[in-house]
């Protein structure tokens, strides 16, 4: 084992463990972090001299100090995946039950057995799978159901997703998991026309209209005396090209005839519903 080729693969990280397989003595990149040459990031684990603390830097450092068993997890294993921009300020890592380890600052340690399909490697580095690292990452973002959208447009088949939850079955954030996935399944305008009705309702919301022609068009949900015209979307992985533009030339025309057009998406109506409220007053004071 060549030192330099595996600060190359590792972002310039390396553990006591490898170090010593590459020939080093075991007091040496201690008395090289006491000489100011290398960086102690976590025990046993060392930034070599002139390289910097990147996000990648940080996430193989915690897998170095979880050990050869540990997979990288959560958000970090999502940043790997380039399902976000960067990697969390807390690197989850994932270890076998027979382990307990303590973590150091900036990691978060995990205790599950995974099963062989939901580990894999992304440059070397043992992340949990595509499948598992969205749905692990869902159940926790604020957003989880706009995140599990991207995912799905861009990164994995909802196939995939479920077959890895019922792999998965009993883990933590599972139920929240499972009503993201149905409404994923659904993705049918439908599912977030109904979400809209039950709010106007609940708020007290009168005086609409559902599914008013408007020319050749249907207008989901219509204020005919404000002329505002309320379209809601299902969620964006089932939708193609022609849909897309179908929808701009119904909104320009929409706009053209007079009418304010309000677009609300599955995941407004889930995760913000006080804020799309607020802007359909806003809208309907204006028009008053």
């Amino acid at each position: 084992m060549q030192l330099r080729r595996v600060l190359e693969r590792q972002a310039g990280v390396v553990s006591l463990t490898q170090a010593v397989a590459c020939g080093l003595s075991p007091d040496v990149p201690q008395r090289r972090a006491v000489a100011g040459e290398w960086t102690r990031v976590h025990p046993a684990v060392y930034l070599v001299g002139g390289h910097r603390l990147t996000d990648a830097a940080r996430v193989w450092a915690a897998q170095l100090w979880a050990g050869e068993r540990a997979v990288v997890s959560g958000e970090a294993a999502a940043w790997c995946h380039g399902m976000l921009p960067r990697a969390p300020a807390i690197v989850g890592v994932t270890v076998p039950r027979t382990l307990h380890p303590r973590a150091p600052a900036g990691i978060r340690v995990r205790r599950r057995d995974l099963d062989p399909a939901d580990v894999t490697l992304v440059a070397g580095l043992p992340v949990t799978s595509t499948a598992l690292t969205t749905l692990e990452t869902a159940a926790t973002r604020h957003e989880g159901s706009v995140f599990l959208d991207r995912a799905l447009q861009k990164h994995v088949r909802l196939e995939d997703l479920v077959d890895c939850f019922d792999r998965n079955r009993g883990a933590r954030g599972w139920p929240a998991v499972r009503l993201l996935l149905d409404a994923a399944a659904d993705g049918a305008e439908s599912a977030a026309e109904r979400l809209l009705i039950g709010l106007l309702e609940s708020a007290g919301v009168d005086g609409w209209t559902l599914g008013l022609r408007v020319g050749p068009w249907t207008v989901d949900v219509a204020f005919p005396w404000a002329r505002i015209a309320i379209e809601v979307d299902g969620w964006a992985w089932h939708q193609d090209v022609e849909r897309f533009r179908a929808d701009r030339r119904k909104q320009n025309a929409l706009v053209t005839a007079g009418w304010i057009p309000l677009r609300f998406t599955w995941h407004d109506l889930h995760n913000r519903p006080a804020a799309v409220l607020r802007e359909i007053h806003a809208a309907l004071s204006a028009a008053a």
